[in-house]
């Protein structure tokens, strides 16, 4: 049996067994919740250009920051 694939987000480790072993980005903020065009990321100190997302997978240890954007206002 695979390990569980652990990572640090936004400060907290998390087990991310629900996502396989290699999931990319997209497939993280996905899983999160999130819209891609309201995220910025940043994965082990360097902002990962969303154009990469589907290509770029998250390793264990990586350590990711993650900032949705929220609009509104009056």
């Amino acid at each position: 049996m695979a390990q569980p694939l652990v990572v640090t987000l936004n400060g907290t480790e998390r087990h991310l067994t629900e996502l396989g072993e290699q999931p990319t980005i997209a497939e993280l903020v996905s899983f999160l919740g999130f819209r891609a065009d309201r995220v910025a990321l940043e994965c082990n100190g360097e902002i990962i250009p969303r154009i990469t997302w589907p290509q770029t997978h998250v390793a264990n240890g990586d350590r990711i920051e993650l900032v949705h954007f929220v609009g509104g206002g009056c």
